[in-house]
């Protein structure tokens, strides 16, 4: 009988879906992947893109439909959410959970009083067999309040834009967002409190009376099903992605850079999962016009998954410049080391190898191996500078001693020097001179325990505590540089420095906690109020001084 019930669900969910489905992604930041991942732990997600995590509006759906039919076995929270995030990603504009502003079936006024209320907003929707178009309103502020070192602070962040989404022919979804802000107070805690300033071109180049950014993304994605539990997608655009495991921080692509204009290629069948990216970035920013340059980011990642047993990855990137698209860099069906020999060794390649586990509920590990250029020729002498290798371990428990919804995340990462630099200061795995890569840069290492509960289907508390070392370049009072321990990922090893050994953590050392304490409340549907508090103490070891900074910040979103 239950074989019965699977079948009809599973014949239903296929039906649904090859009529309703919504090709367009869902954005990095929404609330729904950290579920997701909860329940994926749990065991009642069959499979998760966790390392590729960008997902179409119907794979999302798919998956909550997953765990919909494990109602039983949810917790009172968890079943308010998968019914919360089914209503929102179902997109059915005659239910009676959702309401647009602009209704050509009601005058204006009449929906103004339901902004306020627990259905799904837009501000405008149309949906046909196959057609369809959604336009949403975005909305941010940020008041960030710094509490020592006196004397204090604070810093304002608002902005507003729109989101226009959809999907036609059945298969290409399309996303075009806006967003246009203003900075008012101090410009130092501003960027601390949104990093993404510091590679905003608007903000960086400061040259208008009022400090200002924006943020745009825009795609096409075609999806397509050639053959049954055969999926192939293809996407051109913009939008933020990250890539690779990591819970803090990630090694491959951390998402902490500037958003990235690509092609995409996703190809899963079976037990085989491939990704392939083609990416162009720029340079570090400089005023002057002819210092500014292009460079390109190739990404080639295949990953086995064995249903409840584990998942096996290997992938490598190449970063290059100071050319046009490098054809051979474009073909998914290659390996870049070897092309990369075949052009002349101009470019920073690496290559990663992450391992996932699946056969334990509840409790999950990962492990991520990664190599920078020199691959194979010197790992076992382990002081070696060439031995640019970086490794990160991590572990992921929900509901421990049978707390419900409640999760633990343990992580350790370790870079060794002049991993991410390269003898081509351009070639850097850097874009707009943000590390692309794990927050903590070369040359140190990091331990982080996080803690998430969700007190209901509104509230979500969170506490983080960071800790990491790092070796820091030699400078003296002038600023000239004495020893290159490999601290800095814009300058790499010279010549000369070949020969000697490159041991971690040498140099200028400096230890850094970092707490974080914080909750998110959603009151009304869509209106997002966060609230942490940070203290972050930097201890230079080398100098015998410590540096503290406390600030609090409450950052209001609305997606109507």
């Amino acid at each position: 009988m239950r074989s019965f019930k699977i079948f009809i669900f599973i014949s239903i969910l296929s039906i649904q879906n090859s009529l309703l489905a919504q090709i367009e992604n869902v954005q990095l930041n929404h609330p729904v992947y950290s579920f997701l991942k909860e329940m994926y732990v749990k065991g009642f997600v069959e499979y998760i893109k966790e390392d590729d995590p960008v997902m179409s509006r119907f794979e999302i759906n798919k998956l909550l439909n997953q765990i919909k039919f494990n109602e039983a076995y949810l917790s009172n929270t968890e079943k308010k959410l998968v019914q919360k995030y089914l209503e929102e990603f179902s997109d059915d504009l005659n239910s009676e959970n959702t309401t647009q502003l602009f209704d050509p079936k009601n005058n204006f006024v009449s929906d103004l009083p339901e902004l306020l209320s627990q259905k799904v907003k837009y501000l405008y929707g149309y949906k046909e067999d196959g057609n369809n178009i959604f336009l949403e309103g975005l909305g941010h502020f940020y008041h960030g309040q710094r509490f020592s070192p006196l004397p204090t602070n604070n810093a304002n962040l608002y902005d507003i834009g729109f989101r226009m989404r959809g999907t036609v022919f059945h298969q290409l979804g399309y996303n075009l967002t806006v967003i246009k802000g203003g900075v008012s107070g101090n410009d130092r805690l501003a960027e601390i409190i949104e990093p993404k300033l510091l590679s905003n071109y608007k903000w960086v180049e400061a040259v208008e009376n009022i400090g200002n950014y924006g943020f745009n993304y825009g795609y096409l994605k075609f999806h397509t099903e050639p053959m049954k539990e055969m999926n192939l997608a293809i996407q051109l655009g913009r939008e933020d992605i990250t890539f690779g495991y990591g819970y803090g921080s990630k090694l491959i692509l951390s998402g902490d850079n500037p958003t990235l204009d690509f092609i995409k290629f996703n190809f899963d069948y079976g037990v085989i999962h491939f990704t392939s990216i083609h990416a162009s970035t720029v340079g570090n920013f400089s005023y002057d016009i002819s210092q500014r340059y292009t460079k390109y980011l190739a990404l080639n990642r295949l990953k086995l998954s064995f249903k409840n047993l584990f998942d096996f990855g290997i992938g490598e990137t190449m970063i290059y410049s100071g050319r046009g698209i490098e054809l051979g860099y474009l073909s998914p069906l290659a390996f870049y080391k070897f092309i990369e020999m075949d052009l002349q060794d101009r470019d920073n390649g690496t290559l990663w190898m992450d391992f996932q586990t699946n056969f334990l509920k509840k409790l999950q590990f990962q492990a991520t191996f990664y190599l920078d250029e020199n691959i194979l020729s010197n790992l076992q002498d382990l002081e070696r500078f060439s031995n640019k290798t970086a490794y990160q371990l991590n572990a992921f428990w929900y509901e421990p001693f049978s707390i419900q919804d409640f999760s633990l995340i343990a992580e350790y990462t370790r870079i060794r020097p002049y991993v991410y630099s390269h003898r081509i200061p351009e070639n850097t795995y850097t874009a707009f001179g943000v590390n692309l890569g794990h927050r903590i840069g070369p040359n140190a290492d990091e331990i982080m325990f996080k803690a998430n509960y969700n007190l209901n289907d509104r509230i979500r508390l969170t506490g983080e505590y960071r800790f990491s070392r790092k070796g820091n370049n030699v400078y003296d009072e002038n600023g000239n540089l004495i020893k290159n321990v490999g601290g800095d990922i814009f300058l790499s090893h010279t010549i000369e420095e070949e020969n000697r050994p490159a041991k971690f953590l040498d140099g200028e050392r400096i230890n850094t906690s970092h707490l974080i304490l914080g909750f998110r409340i959603e009151p009304i549907r869509e209106f997002y109020f966060d609230i942490f508090f940070n203290y972050i103490s930097s201890k230079n070891l080398s100098k015998s001084n410590t540096d503290n900074l406390s600030y609090g910040l409450l950052k209001f979103t609305l997606e109507y």
